[in-house]
């Protein structure tokens, strides 16, 4: 016999607050996705093409490094007026980009949307862990994953059509409808919370934590592109990084109210949550990004149709991120799913390594089920496992801190796997083309474009589509023994007692709730 599952509010407030959070997690996971169909447009209205990747990189790296802020905050003050500062923060950018007269602009606010996306993620997370108990957690935690998935096919496709049909500047102002609903339902039915007690801003953990993260996204998104990996820019931003954080590590044990405190590192569950979230987004963000460059360059598809032939993936990312959240909420076992998730993940990427000219569009589509039946099984239930072990007090922080790793494994995956691509580029051009002459315009790949390959002559065409293909495999190749550590992480989670109730629990891990053979 189960406990009864108790939580703070009626049902159908319930579903309400939960969709608007639903909603507000949706506005932060497209605006990460729906401006890549968009660039070449944006980039020719307001002739800056050498700042592209900012518009991009701002984004993410705002994001990334106010997720901790935020997720400290909602503790120390509740969730609700942050969450809905993150609205007003993120709907202010988006209006502010769809005006943008430059490059410089776009960037500037591209950055502001960052920041209230950041607590959106957090926020939407933190606060239905307030209000529902882990044991029925994992439903929600389900459909949250599911809107990961989506924005990953929806974004690029929804983009292109607004791109195609109305003007770029739309893509940031269909936000404010959707941010505006998320504000007022949970403005009506958003329990409020005050302060508990005065409290202590840590400011040096903020700044040296900004600095850390700042410094390392840079590097990994701007190495190998903007500057060359052992360029001095390159190293600085690296040392930086690396400095920062061993500052930031210092300071954190000696503030009174760290804004990620050392203590949750010593708390299993967080530290292995964490590991495995870093090294899942590192294969899954490095993998998915060549996806529509295979359907782009050797398929010849349009930008467009690259995403439609994303949608496999996230059918399977969909369902498996709803299922698996149910099962966990009935049977009260999360640790099971991790561990068939990153299984059931390195196989969709060593099935991806076999990819070539002549794979059939169905093995395709059926290799990317795979893979999205393992990130599906992962992704979001390793916040439900990490949210039940810890205490009420650090569930911000925690969650933060679960998602904040992730997106610096994807930050890492993404450079990580651009640097194999690229360092193996030439040589698979060289292999396809040894004993054939080739211009020497042909062997630039950072000149091509899908409509530029296609006007090669047949016989060229034939042998570059094939180092491309080749490149990729190898690619996937590294990737699969990635996944294959993410398994090896996922071993150690431990197995903690799903609460059926919101009642305080100890920071530590309950000895008495610790499956002894987890």
């Amino acid at each position: 016999m189960t406990d009864p599952v108790v939580t703070s509010l009626p049902k159908r407030e319930l579903h309400f607050v939960f969709g608007a959070l639903m909603l507000g997690l949706l506005l932060a996971a497209l605006d990460g996705t729906i401006v890549a169909t968009a660039l070449p447009t944006i980039v020719g209205d307001l002739h800056g093409a050498n700042h592209l990747s900012w518009v991009v990189v701002a984004y993410l790296l705002a994001s990334t490094v106010s997720t901790p802020l935020w997720g400290k905050l909602g503790d120390l003050h509740g969730r609700k007026v942050y969450f809905q500062a993150a609205i007003v923060l993120f709907l202010i950018g988006s209006i502010l980009c769809g005006f943008a007269t430059s490059m410089f602009l776009l960037i500037l606010f591209r950055a502001l949307q960052g920041l209230g996306s950041g607590g959106l993620m957090v926020g939407s997370q933190a606060v239905i862990a307030d209000i529902v108990p882990p044991r029925e957690r994992g439903r929600y935690a389900g459909f949250f994953g599911a809107v990961f998935g989506a924005a990953t096919v929806i974004g690029p496709l929804l983009g292109g059509f607004i791109v195609e049909y109305w003007s770029w500047r739309w893509i940031f102002f269909v936000n404010v409808p959707i941010g505006m609903v998320a504000l007022v339902v949970t403005a009506a039915v958003l329990p409020s919370a005050g302060e508990r007690r005065s409290h202590v801003i840590d400011w040096a953990g903020i700044v040296t934590l900004t600095v850390s993260a700042s410094a390392l996204i840079l590097f990994t998104s701007l190495g190998g592109t903007s500057f060359a990996w052992l360029s001095l820019p390159s190293v600085s931003l690296a040392a930086v990084g690396v400095l920062a954080a061993v500052v930031f590590a210092g300071v954190e044990r000696r503030s009174p109210e760290p804004i990620l405190a050392p203590h949750l590192f010593r708390n299993r569950v967080f530290g292995s949550g964490s590991a495995i979230g870093f090294v899942v987004g590192f294969a899954m963000f490095g993998a998915m990004t060549f996806l529509p460059l295979f359907f782009q360059d050797v398929r010849g598809a349009s930008p467009t149709n690259s995403g439609l032939r994303l949608i496999p993936m996230m059918v399977g990312l969909f369902v498996s991120s709803i299922a698996v959240g149910q099962f966990v909420s009935r049977g009260g076992k999360y640790r099971p799913y991790p561990i068939a998730g990153t299984i059931v993940m390195t196989v969709g990427l060593a099935l991806l390594s076999t990819i070539g000219i002549s794979t059939s569009n169905s093995l395709m589509s059926l290799y990317m089920v795979i893979l999205g039946v393992g990130l599906g099984l992962v992704m979001q239930i390793l916040i439900t496992a990490v949210q039940n072990a810890v205490a009420p007090s650090d569930i911000g922080v925690a969650t933060a801190g679960a998602n904040f790793f992730r997106s610096i494994g994807g930050s890492f995956g993404t450079a990580v796997f651009g640097a194999l691509y690229t360092n193996d580029l030439p040589r698979e051009l060289a292999k396809s083309f040894a004993g054939h002459s080739i211009s020497g315009a042909h062997l630039s790949p950072s000149s091509w474009t899908p409509e530029i390959l296609r006007t090669l002559p047949p016989a060229e065409l034939a042998r570059i589509l094939h180092a491309i293909a080749g490149t990729i495999q190898h690619v996937y190749r590294w990737a699969t023994p990635v996944g294959a550590l993410a398994i090896l992480l996922s071993l150690t989670l431990p197995e903690v007692k799903l609460r059926t109730s919101l009642h305080p629990v100890s920071e530590e891990i309950p000895l008495s709730n610790v499956d002894p053979l987890a």
